[in-house]
């Protein structure tokens, strides 16, 4: 079975940083359009950031500028670096592979003074 395991996520001041990690087994990654997504609570869960296959990278407006999706072919892991983090990044975030349509359990992303 796909597992996709999240790690990365905490409390955070604004203005700083953190590197989500999307670790994959039993599907290599690099052949497929990976996603993180968020949800924040009362809202609908939202498309962060995506990458394909060919490393083709896709940005919602409120984050552009400021996160980074990439990816370790060797390690078949996906990140998200997230950067001059704001209040409202906080959400749980979640790992994504659309053509299975298949989650990870979410990483709970704080961003608090």
């Amino acid at each position: 079975q796909v597992q996709l395991v999240e790690s990365g996520g905490g409390l955070v001041q604004p203005g700083g940083s953190l590197r989500l990690s999307c670790a994959a087994t039993r599907i290599t990654s690099s052949m497929y359009t990976m996603a993180w997504h968020r949800q924040a609570p009362g809202k609908q869960r939202e498309l962060v950031a995506s990458i394909t296959s060919v490393g083709s990278t896709n940005y919602a407006d409120s984050v552009k500028g400021r996160f980074t999706i990439s990816r370790d072919i060797a390690k078949n892991t996906v990140y998200l670096q997230m950067n001059s983090l704001k209040p409202e990044d906080t959400a749980v975030y979640y790992c994504h592979v659309p053509v299975v349509d298949f989650w990870g359990q979410g990483t709970q992303v704080t961003v608090s003074s």
